[in-house]
């Protein structure tokens, strides 16, 4: 059953730098927290809550989180006299600033029906097909309540004590990933799949790198028991791929995803709404995730030439907002591009709404990968691999399947990747 929805385009542009190893404050970094930081402890802490713990005790300090999974270590407020000391203890491995993160933001939806992912096996219309992978969604947390989604658990690791949505953004997401197919609102991609609500980000879609790293630390530490093996992470900001390699590079942001990535679970990350090269936005340029770019369909077909609904993008089109990399960088190889101009969703309060960015082609992808294991195409496969898989079966597609932008009708040197195809699934 469709219904009129109310148009909300929210564009979110982050101003987010995450690559501090040397553990001293820059006062011109932007969405720096002052005076908070996430503290690395090495590898061979085998006890890192103990060692927090003292820590917090010596130095007076108040812990905002402790890690133990996908990194390390704890996030706290350190006055610059205990900064020096924490830095010199043999047991820190680096300290990173802590910063601002927001929500990247802009009923067979257009963008379910553009990937084909109303073709897939678990279509039954009366809820009976459901996909059981689980998906966290690591954002504003979900709507518990709403009757198209399968909220079994979470998480928060924001403001209040619930993982429960305050802001929409989660909950427009986790219906992108998993609304049921009950004949009822909109259905989703991995329809009825189980949903994890990460509450990393506030009510007004904010957040700060510790915030999202206990919410990363929470997935690795839970993964392998309660089947969690998709993380959809619409959120983002400034940033680039830190040197080094490996899951040690200084970067704690990184290094959390890197070690939750050998735990199994796929990540994958918005591109970031700027118009810009995403080798300056992260999550989306770690060579670990699956990075989505966003594509304008209004009609739910290929071919282009819809008229334009709630944006003046043009149908079958690489969105004007998206950003890409380029061709030849090794950012091609792990992008993918997905629907995300006017996409009807799933929202707080129990109701839908129409929004657009990188935020919402991304869990189109997530309920790919969802949809790719649920059917035994990806299962066993590492996250590297199914990530090579989407890719390989969306540029297999024949070139009428795909839009302006794509690698076989580029926009000059620009890269959005092919579109994925759920089809197949």
């Amino acid at each position: 059953m469709f219904k009129r929805l109310t148009t909300l385009i929210l564009l979110v542009a982050l101003a987010v730098s995450f690559n501090f190893k040397s553990g001293a404050a820059s006062s011109s970094a932007k969405g720096v927290v002052p005076g908070r930081y996430i503290v690395v402890f090495k590898d061979s802490i085998a006890n890192p809550t103990q060692v927090a713990d003292e820590m917090a005790r010596s130095h007076g300090l108040g812990l905002s989180y402790v890690y133990t999974s996908a990194l390390k270590g704890f996030a706290a407020t350190l006055p610059e006299a205990v900064l020096s000391k924490i830095k010199a203890d043999p047991r820190v491995a680096y300290i990173s600033e802590d910063r601002e993160v927001w929500a990247i933001a802009q009923t067979l939806p257009t963008g379910v029906d553009r990937i084909e992912g109303d073709n897939s096996s678990t279509r039954s219309g009366d809820g009976s097909g459901s996909v059981n992978v689980a998906v966290a969604i690591i954002d504003t947390g979900i709507d518990l309540k709403h009757p198209d989604l399968n909220v079994v658990g979470g998480k928060n690791c924001s403001t209040g004590k619930s993982y429960a949505d305050g802001n929409g953004h989660g909950t427009h997401v986790a219906g992108t990933v998993a609304a049921r197919d009950d004949g009822v609102g909109v259905v989703g991609v991995a329809p009825g799949a189980p949903l994890y609500a990460v509450r990393v980000l506030n009510n007004a879609g904010s957040g700060t790198w510790s915030s999202v790293i206990c919410g990363v630390d929470w997935v690795t530490a839970n993964a392998a028991k309660l089947g969690i093996k998709v993380a959809n992470m619409s959120l983002g900001g400034a940033g680039s791929e830190p040197s080094g390699s490996g899951c040690s590079t200084g970067d704690a942001l990184h290094d959390a995803i890197c070690r939750s990535v050998q735990a199994g679970v796929t990540y994958v990350v918005a591109a970031g709404n700027d118009g810009a090269d995403l080798k300056d936005s992260v999550p989306a340029a770690y060579d670990e995730v699956l990075t989505v770019t966003a594509v304008a369909d209004f009609n739910g077909q290929p071919g282009g030439g819809a008229a334009a609904t709630c944006r003046s993008d043009v149908d079958d089109t690489a969105a004007d907002f998206s950003n890409f990399t380029t061709i030849g960088h090794p950012d091609a190889n792990h992008t993918i591009a997905a629907p995300g101009v006017c996409i009807t969703s799933t929202w707080k309060g129990g109701g839908y709404n129409t929004i657009s960015g990188t935020s919402m082609a991304t869990p189109h992808v997530s309920g790919t990968v969802a949809l790719c294991i649920a059917s035994g195409a990806c299962a066993g496969l590492t996250p590297s691999q199914i990530i090579a898989k989407l890719r390989a079966d969306a540029a297999s597609r024949p070139a009428s399947y795909g839009f302006v932008g794509d690698p076989n009708s580029p926009l000059g040197n620009r890269y959005y990747g092919f579109l994925e195809y759920a089809g197949g699934y």
